[in-house]
C-alpha cells in the first residue's frame, strides 16, 4: 500500500512544486525566459520527430511492397514504423501544445478576448490537464523502469530488441507536455498581469 501512495504521491509533489515554481516566476519577472527555454525544447523535438512521419510512410511502404510483391518481410521492420508512429505522436505532444493544435472548440476560443483565452487556458491546465498528467506520470514511471528492469524484448518473434527505449517516450511525452502546459499557465498569468504580447495565438482552422 505504501508503495502505491508513494507512485502518486511523487508526481503530484513535483506537480505542485512547479505550478507553485512558475506562479513566483509570472510576478518576479523569470516567466519570460521559462517560457522561451520550454518553447525552444519543444519547437526542437518538434521539428525533430516530425521527420519520423517521413519514415514512418517510407519503411510501411516498404513492408508492404515486399509483403504483396515478394511474399516476404521482416517483423523487426514493421516494429519500426509502428515505434515511429508512436514516438511522433508521444513526443510531439509538447510541440503541438505550443502550437495550439490540440483538439478543442476553437470557434468559441479565437473569438474571445486574451484574457478570457488565459482564463480558458488556466482552467484547462489546472482542471483537465492536471488530473491526466498524474495519472499518465504515476502509471508509466513504474512501467517504464520495470521494462528497463529486465531490458524488454519486442513482444513479437524477431522483433526489435529494446522494447524499454520506446516505452521511455511515454515518461518523455508526460515530461515535454507537462513543461508545455507550466508555460502555458505562465503566459496566462502574464496576459492578466497586462503583457498581451504573451498571449498564444488562437487557431481558427
Amino acid at each position: 500500500m505504501f508503495d502505491t501512495i508513494y507512485q502518486w504521491l511523487v508526481p503530484l509533489v513535483l506537480l505542485a512544486v512547479a505550478v507553485l515554481a512558475v506562479l513566483f516566476a509570472a510576478f518576479t519577472g523569470f516567466a519570460e525566459g521559462l517560457i522561451r527555454v520550454v518553447d525552444a525544447i519543444n519547437e526542437g523535438i518538434g521539428r525533430a520527430v516530425s521527420w519520423l512521419t517521413l519514415g514512418t510512410v517510407v519503411v510501411c511502404f516498404v513492408v508492404v511492397a515486399l509483403r504483396y510483391g515478394f511474399s516476404t518481410g521482416w517483423v523487426w521492420m514493421q516494429d519500426i514504423y509502428v515505434w515511429f508512429h508512436a514516438a511522433v505522436f508521444m513526443l510531439g505532444a509538447g510541440y503541438t501544445l505550443k502550437a495550439g493544435g490540440h483538439v478543442r472548440v476553437d470557434l468559441i476560443y479565437a473569438r474571445l478576448s486574451d484574457r478570457r483565452r488565459a482564463w480558458v487556458d488556466i482552467f484547462g491546465s489546472f482542471v483537465l490537464m492536471t488530473p491526466y498528467l498524474v495519472v499518465m506520470g504515476a502509471s508509466s514511471l513504474p512501467f517504464t523502469l520495470s521494462s528497463w528492469s529486465i531490458l524488454e524484448h519486442s513482444l513479437q518473434p524477431d522483433g526489435l530488441p529494446g522494447f524499454f527505449i520506446i516505452k521511455s517516450v511515454l515518461v518523455l511525452y508526460v515530461l515535454l507536455l507537462a513543461i508545455q502546459a507550466l508555460a502555458l499557465l505562465a503566459r496566462s498569468v502574464l496576459v492578466l498581469r497586462g503583457l498581451t504580447s504573451y498571449a498564444p495565438t488562437a487557431m481558427t482552422h
